[in-house]
């Protein structure tokens, strides 16, 4: 196989679980030096010993910026600079309008919004020319969906950076992209109707009767598409929206 990202020192955040575990797992693949981050030590441990070579997993908290600061003053010391960064932590939870708590809005912005926009700007002295920077967006906030308006309208937010920071960044050669998946078969995704199997196996049957390809996707199929985005093949790709989700918002 054809290694895409030999020597590159890349930061795939939310990286323990999930589409961040893949797209850390392919990023190694393809040669890259990988540190992850993610919020609890024994799914990053986990994520660690899965992945083996190559990859470092650090605790980090991304809406927290004192924590984001620590953790690329760390990678400044450790490799002086970055060629990739994948801002991927985040989350959301199904909540019905009528129901929205002051809560639940902080706690969605502060992960997907404000910590996707500090992680990037403080990466910002790392990056050098030519390196690639990957925003895990949404097809949610492109369509709607029941009760997820809050979760979608942050994900909005996240595309409307890319398109702004590539502005911003111009005459600095970084590329900024969102990667959108549309429904992804991982625990974030089931855990939003509750624990219980069958009515997880209904879930994802439902999505994917919404999906023209016919199912729900594998995170290995959005790894393989920010392959793409974080080496040269897109060397000329910047302010995209690249929908990984079997055709769903094209309908």
């Amino acid at each position: 196989m054809e290694k895409k990202l030999e020597g590159k020192v890349a930061v795939v955040t939310g990286g323990s679980t999930g589409i961040g575990f893949a797209i850390a797992k392919r990023f190694v693949e393809h040669g890259a030096t990988v540190l992850i981050t993610g919020r609890r030590k024994p799914e990053l441990d986990a994520a660690v010993a899965a992945i083996g070579a190559q990859v470092e997993g650090v605790l980090v908290d991304s809406a927290d910026a004192s924590q984001l600061r620590a953790f690329f003053d760390h990678i400044g010391q450790r490799h002086g600079r970055l060629d990739i960064l994948v801002a991927n932590a985040g989350g959301g939870a199904l909540l019905p309008f009528g129901q929205i708590t002051e809560e639940h809005v902080d706690d969605t912005f502060s992960r997907n919004v404000k910590g996707t926009l500090f992680t990037v700007q403080t990466a910002l002295p790392l990056l050098r020319e030519g390196s690639s920077v990957i925003l895990t967006g949404s097809t949610a906030a492109s369509g709607g969906t029941e009760a997820f308006s809050v979760y979608a309208a942050s994900k909005a937010a996240v595309r409307a950076f890319a398109r702004n920071w590539i502005v911003d960044l111009k005459g600095r050669g970084i590329r900024v992209n969102t990667l959108s998946p549309g429904p992804i078969k991982t625990p974030g995704l089931v855990d939003l109707v509750g624990s219980d199997p069958a009515q997880q196996e209904g879930f994802l049957e439902h999505l994917a009767s919404l999906i023209p390809m016919g199912r729900v996707g594998d995170p290995d199929e959005v790894a393989k598409a920010a392959v793409f985005l974080a080496s040269e093949d897109a060397s000329f790709v910047n302010g995209i929206e690249l929908f990984v989700d079997g055709g769903m918002r094209q309908i």
